[in-house]
This record gives C-alpha cells, structure tokens and sequence, in this order.
C-alpha cells in the first residue's frame, strides 16, 4: 500500500514528520519575523486583523508562501537524491500542495472568524439605535464576506480536484506494484478482488478521511490561537468558575469525552467489518466458481455460504444500534453545549453580539478538530478492515506467514471442500 508510492515509508513519514515539526517550530521561534528582510514583515503587535481577502496579499502570507515553499523543496531535493521513486512527485510534492491548499482553507475560515465580530457588533449598534449606517455601508460589509465565501468554494472545488487525481495516483501505483507480483498473489482468496477493488475502496477511503484529517491538524495550529484570545471575553464556565483558558479547556474536555465514548462503544466494528469482507468473497468466489463447473455453487453448499454472510451481516446491524446511539447522542448534545458554557457570560453582560459570534464559530472549529475521530470513526473502522485485508495480501510478497484465516480458505481450495475452522461462530 505505502512501498509502492512512497520512497521507504517508515524512514520517509518519519523525516516527514520531524522535518514539519523542526519547520514549525522555527517559524513560531521568529522564522515569521525574516520575512522583513525582504521586505515583507510581520504584523505589528496588537494591529487589529485585517478585514477580508485581501488579508492573503498582506506581506505576511507572502512572507508564509515562501517560506513553505523553501521548506518543501528542501524536503523533496533531499529524497530525491537519497531514495529516488518513480511516484515522489506525487508522494511529495502532491502531498505538499494538498498541504498547503487545506491550510489556506483553515485561513479562510479564520478570515471569516474575525470578519464575524466587527460585523454583528455593527449590527447589534444598528437594531439597538446607537449606529447610524446607510444601506450601502451594510452591503459594504456584507461584500466583505461574499467575496471570503467566493474565494474559500473556488479554493475547495480546486482542491477536491487535485486531491481526486493525487488518490487516483496512489491507486494506480498499488496497481502496478501487485501486479507484478501477481505470480504469488494469485492463489490468494479474493486476490482480484483485492487488486481492483480493495485498492479502490482504500484510495476513496484515504481521499476523504485523509483530508479531513490534515483539516483537523490545520484548524488546531490556525484556531487554538484565537479560542485562547477570545478566552478573554469568558469569566468562568459553569459548575467549574474561574480556570485559565477556559475555552480551550472546554473545548479539550468534551473532545476527549466524545472519543473515548465511540472508542469504548465501537470497539468490536473492525473486526466484524474485516470478516464482513471475508464472508462475502467466499459467497461471490463460489458463484464464480458455478459459472464454469456443474459441481461448484451447489444449494448446500450456497445456501451456507449466505447464512454466514447473513449472520455476519445481523450480528453488524446489532452492535451499530448501540454505536449510533452514543454517536448521535454526543452529536446532539454537541450542538448545545458552547451555550452552556457561555451561558453565564452572557447573562452577565460581559460578551457582545459580535464577540459571541466569534466565540461560538472558533469554538466550533476547535471543537470539531478535536473530534476527528468521533465524526470519522465507522469510515475508520472501514479503513481498518481493508487494510487488514491488503496487508494480508502483501504478506504473501514478502514470504510472510499469511494470517490464519486466509491459510484456511488456501487449505480449503487445496481439498475442495470447508473445513471446520471455516465455519461461522
């Protein structure tokens, strides 16, 4: 899955990682402030945010543009010359730009984020008698946003794009690496269907959990800053008082609350979900098998075949009930619950409609980033399981011993017939 379109992937994620760590940290340790050496400085402290997209021309982000670019560049020269890899190109620079196009959308919604406050204050003065606007002030105002909004769907759409031919990529480079394998796959259960639509499923599954996982880093590193300013405006959360921080703390609490009640309540999805797959490709190989031979696909032999697939299939549809209860269950109380944490701040009179506005979105964010794994965690679990299944084909690759429910569906092959160890449980 990874060999074939990443040079050496445990060296490479892992340089991946420490490279983006070290590159972080120098930016956040004064990296931002060498911008003014090609004249392109930073804000100066305290500067209120500028208003609208305009802000993505400001000397900082050109100041950020190229110094990601340097930064990538330095990464792709170096595994070019250590590790050359006929896909690097994609697997590095592909993955850069994905990179770089999700932080600018995280940018985006900041942009929006700050554009909330000054404009429901405007309109809290307006309603409340103590600002006098004009119609065209206010859909001066309201252009500001449109033009943020046009600027974060084109950006999107462009996007979606890129990322479908980076997946498709990946998909193609799986293709090539199994089939010149394919002497020793061949004789593995379901290995067609391993190659074409495993390959396919876990490229779909990795173009959408993937970005949504990148989004989330990038709202993090993009919105902790401002849910800890915004903190400001918020004295004390309710049952706990007064704490530092009080929004991120919140934020941190319900995050980790929501994950750990899906991990405990999903825990078994894998599992059936891997042997979901495993159930099925027996029934549809034996259909096979019937096109071409009079004494395959006999009703017996069908007939058991499906009740496993339909007890596998019964035994799924139980444990969700009990999952998608928890699941929506937070997901409901989810929409509720930055209105209990602001609730005594804003009986008090302490936040205004603008500073609400922002609080509720950038704790939104922050909030949703924080869940990742409860909003992705039956596409996780679906993940889990074709992996469970391409890893056991490539261990026929590399000599490995296969699992041993694919050496009983070997041995099955090998005396025509089930074996006992095959049977449901």
């Amino acid at each position: 899955m990874f060999h074939s379109f990443f040079p050496r992937p445990k060296l490479f994620f892992t340089t991946a990682a420490i490279w983006a760590a070290i590159v972080v940290a120098v930016w956040y340790a004064g990296g931002y402030n060498l911008g003014s050496l090609i004249g392109l400085p930073p804000d100066a402290p305290g500067a209120e945010p500028i208003i609208g997209f305009t802000v993505f021309l400001s000397p900082p982000f050109l100041w950020f543009y190229i110094y990601f670019t340097i930064a990538v560049a330095l990464f792709y020269g170096f595994w070019n010359f250590y590790s050359p890899h006929p896909w690097q190109r994609w697997s590095i620079l592909g993955s850069a730009l994905i990179l770089f196009i999700v932080y600018f959308q995280v940018q985006v919604s900041v942009a929006v984020n700050n554009w909330y406050g000054p404009f429901w204050d405007y309109v809290q003065g307006i309603m409340s008698k103590q600002t006098t606007s004009t119609v065209e002030n206010f859909y001066e105002q309201v252009g500001s946003f449109a033009w943020l909004a046009l600027l974060g769907m084109n950006v999107s759409v462009l996007n979606a794009f890129f990322v479908s031919h980076w997946i498709f990529r990946w998909r193609n480079a799986m293709n090539d690496y199994y089939m010149e394998h394919w002497p020793k796959l061949r004789h593995i259960e379901g290995a067609s269907q391993r190659v074409q639509e495993d390959t396919m499923r876990f490229s779909q599954i990795m173009e959408g959990l993937g970005v949504a996982f990148i989004d989330s880093i990038m709202t993090l590193i993009a919105f902790m800053p401002v849910l800890v300013r915004l903190s400001a405006n918020i004295t004390e959360l309710p049952i706990v008082g007064a704490i530092p921080h009080p929004l991120v703390s919140a934020a941190i609490f319900w995050s980790i609350f929501g994950t750990v009640c899906l991990i405990i309540a999903g825990y078994r999805l894998p599992g059936l979900q891997f042997r979901n797959q495993r159930v099925e490709a027996a029934y549809r190989k034996e259909l096979v098998y019937g096109e071409d031979h009079a004494d395959r696909a006999q009703p017996a032999t069908v007939r058991e075949l499906f009740d496993r697939v339909r007890t596998n299939y019964f035994t799924l549809y139980f444990h969700y009930v009990y999952f998608n209860v928890v699941r929506y269950s937070y997901l409901q109380a989810n929409g509720i619950f930055s209105l209990l944490i602001l609730g005594p701040s804003m009986v008090a009179g302490s936040v205004s409609l603008g500073a609400f506005n922002q609080i509720s979105s950038a704790f939104g964010q922050v909030s949703s980033s924080f869940q990742f794994l409860v909003n992705s965690w039956s596409t996780i679990v679906e993940l889990i399981s074709v992996h469970k299944r391409l890893r056991a084909f490539e261990a026929a690759i590399y000599d490995e011993p296969l699992p041993d429910i694919d050496q009983h569906y070997l041995e099955r092959e090998a005396v025509g017939g089930e074996l006992e160890a095959d049977r449901p449980t």
